[in-house]
């Protein structure tokens, strides 16, 4: 799956991952290869992702995620830290 992390400000990841968890607004959920599709908005918290080079993790304070076509796109408010 095709993951990108943008935020007003600049494209913050891009890249291939076996999987993908969000903060959703009405508790959290995980993606994987050929989910449906949906759009969900995402309250603060921390997005986790699998590499080929490993788990990796940051937090973004609210946001829209897109799931369609094993592409995710997150449209993140800001990223924290």
């Amino acid at each position: 799956m095709r993951l990108e992390i943008i935020t007003p400000d600049k494209k913050v990841f891009q890249g291939e991952v076996t999987e993908a968890s969000f903060p959703g607004a009405n508790g959290a959920f995980q993606v994987l290869k050929n989910h449906a599709p949906l759009v969900s908005a995402l309250s603060k918290g921390i997005v986790a992702f699998t590499t080929a080079e490993g788990r990796q993790t940051l937090e973004v304070d609210g946001g829209v995620v897109e799931v369609k076509e094993n592409n995710i796109i997150l449209l993140a408010e800001k990223v924290i830290g």
